[in-house]
């Protein structure tokens, strides 16, 4: 860890990074009963102490964002820092800086130059059969084209969704590959955007 980052504020951080990707902001009690301190005082002056030294920040609606990691909890390997965003509300780019909930060091070898990659969190089960499960991290590579049977996220009215990519003439048709039947596919023509193509998933990233 960073010589400037005391063995507390590291604890602190790390249980902050673990929630924030689970997609939860965690209070200054949160922080408190979890690190077991002795008032709120004292997580809240921790966790100013680390806005402050710019690896978190609080965001829309006073929500706690990861900007960056300590260069210490880094492998040696290359990496670089990829946003997670969750969906954009209705209006705002999916990319937009009020909707990065968190930095992550990704390998150089998975998110390979000169392309540009972002996480996004899976909600639901309509892909469930193509490996994608609720909560998982999906790793997108930005491209605003696909080729059919790619898995995307698309952008429709503000919301993001990931399914399968299925070009039909003239529409396209976003399938979901589910074992839940209520799932049905989005036939669109102009009035959507792809975002990305999915390249990898990333499951249970906070046990172990």
């Amino acid at each position: 860890m960073d010589q400037t980052v005391s063995k507390r504020e590291q604890e602190a951080l790390r249980y902050i990074q673990n929630q924030v990707i689970r997609g939860r902001s965690p209070s200054v009690r949160d922080v408190q009963e979890a690190l077991q301190y002795r008032s709120p005082r004292s997580a809240a002056e921790i966790i100013d102490r680390l806005i402050a030294m710019g690896f978190l920040a609080r965001g829309r609606d006073s929500r706690l964002q990861l900007r960056r990691t300590p260069e210490g909890a880094r492998d040696h390997a290359r990496t670089v820092d990829v946003p997670l965003v969750g969906t954009a509300p209705c209006g705002a780019p999916l990319l937009a800086e009020e909707n990065v909930e968190a930095m992550i060091p990704v390998s150089a070898g998975l998110a390979t130059p000169p392309h540009s990659y972002f996480f996004l969190r899976a909600a639901g089960d309509s892909m469930n059969l193509a490996g994608i499960q609720d909560g998982d991290l999906v790793l997108v590579r930005q491209q605003p084209v696909a080729d059919a049977g790619d898995r995307v996220v698309a952008l429709i009215d503000g919301d993001a969704t990931i399914k399968e990519f299925r070009p039909a003439g003239d529409v396209i048709a976003l399938q979901p590959r589910s074992t839940n039947t209520k799932h049905k596919p989005i036939v669109l023509n102009t009035d959507f955007q792809v975002q990305g193509v999915v390249i990898a998933t990333i499951r249970d990233w906070t046990k172990g």
